[in-house]
């Protein structure tokens, strides 16, 4: 949450002249509410089902960069989705460089306090340390944290089984 992954998806698409979609983006334009509206009124389990819809939806696209919401990943069957047909990058950027960049109007409704925000932080981490590729973003500008993405996934070897992590 807040690492800059929509950001970053936008530019890394545009540097590679791919098309780029962005999951909570799709989420809101189907359910044509917003993604803390649907928290409100439908609950957290109602937004992971319409995630993994919209996820599977994207995933027979090709030459596309999807910026996926901070708890896709965390889910099993999304992260092997991934993992499985395509590179999945794990933005780290530290929880001090997080924490301003979460507004306080309530549209991140996970995201209530510090200590919630915290415990959720080092929760996600766990299913993060099983992406393909982690670029360290720590006050990294967005245009660094896309040329180390472009850097390492070139060195990434081609996904076969899409089981095991790579550095």
């Amino acid at each position: 949450m807040a690492s800059g992954k929509s950001t970053i998806a936008r530019a890394l698409a545009q540097r590679l002249r791919w098309r780029h979609e962005d999951v909570d983006e799709l989420i809101e334009r189907q359910e044509r509410l917003t993604v803390a509206d649907i928290f409100a009124r439908h609950g957290e389990a109602r937004f992971r089902a319409v995630e993994r819809d919209m996820l599977r939806l994207v995933q027979p696209l090709r030459h596309v960069v999807v910026a996926t919401g901070g708890g896709t990943f965390v889910d099993a069957e999304n992260r092997a989705a991934i993992n499985r047909d395509g590179v999945s990058v794990w933005i780290d950027a530290p929880l001090a460089d997080i924490i301003p960049r979460i507004p306080l109007d309530g549209r991140r409704p996970l995201a209530a306090d510090r200590s919630t925000l915290e415990r959720l932080y080092l929760a996600r981490i766990e299913a993060y340390r099983l992406a393909h590729v982690r670029i360290d973003a720590a006050r990294a500008s967005p245009s660094a944290v896309v040329d180390a993405i472009v850097d390492a996934v070139a060195t990434v070897p081609p996904i076969l089984d899409g089981s095991a992590p790579r550095s």
